[in-house]
């Protein structure tokens, strides 16, 4: 650590940002997501279930497939966590999730149309997205480490915005060497490099490596510059004491009504946020019949809002805290969910349109940045927000509990939009719980305190 300065572990520590998000951009939201569903619905029609029907179910299978995954991230992660703080050392498990990471997401390329495998292809999914839930645990914990308690938002609204400058980057690599549209070309104008044949899929597919390469490579500068912080006063405890701790934890939060109602909070806001970051393009392709070329540029534009408007909100969440930034955000993602529901080929917000008209796609389009501006800037805040209300000496257990607040119901999102999809057989109607939870978040951020119960954690367990 002596050689490593504080600057080099900031960027250090933004480059797991960079590293990262591709597995959300590429894989969870514009190009493997609509892949998904594109090729189940497929294989269903072929099966002679009717074409509307047939894309509500694979939604719906998408949407299960995530709710496994989330539930066995909800159950380890605060224990995980606790198990963290009382060895001292987060590094290990940042290298053993970032296998997972690069092995669940290298897996994806095996999975050609004509072997699809709905269960194998969700497990491979499942296993890259554990890997990268757990890794962002590890990494959120040390945001502490890297600067006082007025630094930080600063820092995880740059790192944020960074992250998803990477992903904006990757997915334009996508679209511009191996994707190819409807022409069969690429949006350079090209076939697909290395020969990758669009009728196997192999030109979307080739997310895949690309996912996991950029992770390996990117991650080197988080591996050389970021350290576990050695603790002086630290003494390692057993495995069992952690769980003990964990329980006393867990039954003091009633003791801290500000972490508690900002935890519940959080619960339902991010559930809603990753619902329509996991839904999106399944929405675009299923709804609006959009291609992934064209799926892939909405996801540059929320992307590109995404990190603008991180950057911005870690200005905010800097002058003014962080609740200010996640009520703003709030409202502007549940006016834009609502939006979305509105928007049909025939229609904009109950107005008809004329036929072919432009405007649905453009009214999407412009929803698609809302989501990436409020969605990027609300995610920095919310790990700020973490710092704020938590123990500073458990900290790593207090990301912990954020991931089990997150993932106690990031299933449920899929959960209800699969079953609402599945007895509906609407896309349309199936995606509408995500407007109730953001509602439900913003109305317990009343009892959230804008400091937290900090004058609380030095007398309480």
């Amino acid at each position: 650590m002596s050689g490593i300065s504080a600057r080099k572990r900031i960027w250090g520590w933004w480059f797991f940002d960079w590293a990262s998000q591709p597995y959300n951009t590429l894989i969870l939201t514009f190009i493997f997501g609509p892949y998904f569903a594109e090729t189940v619905r497929g294989i269903l029609i072929e099966g002679g279930m009717e074409v509307e029907a047939a894309k509500a179910q694979a939604q719906a299978y998408w949407g299960y497939g995530l709710t496994a995954s989330g539930i066995l991230i909800a159950v380890l992660a605060p224990i995980l966590g606790a198990f963290a703080d009382s060895t001292g050392r987060r590094m290990p498990w940042v290298w053993f999730f970032s296998a997972l990471y690069v092995l669940g997401s290298a897996a994806l390329w095996y999975t050609a149309p004509d072997q699809f495998d709905i269960t194998r292809t969700l497990i491979f999914f499942g296993i890259g997205l554990i890997g990268m839930e757990f890794a962002t645990i590890f990494t959120n914990s040390m945001l502490p480490t890297l600067g006082d308690r007025h630094e930080i938002g600063r820092i995880s609204g740059s790192g944020w915005a960074f992250g998803y400058i990477g992903g904006v980057i990757a997915l334009a690599i996508m679209l511009l060497l191996f994707q190819a549209g409807e022409s069969g070309n690429t949006m350079l104008g090209i076939p697909p490099i290395l020969g990758l044949d669009p009728a196997t899929g192999a030109d979307t597919r080739a997310v895949a490596p690309l996912t996991a390469l950029w992770y390996v490579a990117f991650m080197i500068p988080f591996f050389l510059w970021v350290r576990d912080v050695n603790d002086p006063d630290h003494v390692p405890y057993k495995f069992g004491t952690a769980l003990k701790d964990l329980g006393g934890t867990l039954r003091a939060l009633p003791n801290h009504p500000s972490l508690l109602a900002y935890l519940g909070s959080s619960m339902f806001y991010r559930d809603a946020l990753n619902g329509m970051y996991t839904f999106g393009g399944i929405y675009a392709s299923g709804v609006l019949n959009w291609p992934i070329m064209k799926i892939g540029i909405f996801g540059i534009i929320g992307a590109l809002t995404g990190a603008l408007f991180a950057w911005i909100g870690g200005k905010a969440d800097k002058a003014f805290g962080p609740k200010p930034v996640i009520v703003t955000c709030i409202l502007i993602l549940l006016a834009t969910a609502v939006t979305i529901i509105m928007i049909t080929p025939q229609s904009v917000l109950g107005f008809a349109v004329a036929p072919g008209s432009s405007l649905p796609d453009i009214a999407f389009f412009v929803c698609g940045g809302l989501i990436g501006a409020a969605g990027g800037a609300i995610q920095s805040a919310s790990r700020t927000m973490v710092v704020w209300q938590s123990n500073p000496a458990r900290m790593t257990e207090a990301f912990g509990l954020y991931a089990l607040s997150g993932k106690a119901t990031t299933f449920l999102a899929p959960m209800l939009i699969a079953i609402a999809s599945d007895l509906s057989g609407s896309q349309r109607i199936g995606i509408m719980p995500v407007a109730g939870l953001f509602l439900v978040g913003l109305i317990l951020l009343i009892w959230v305190k804008a400091e937290g119960d900090k004058e609380k954690w030095s007398v309480s367990p």
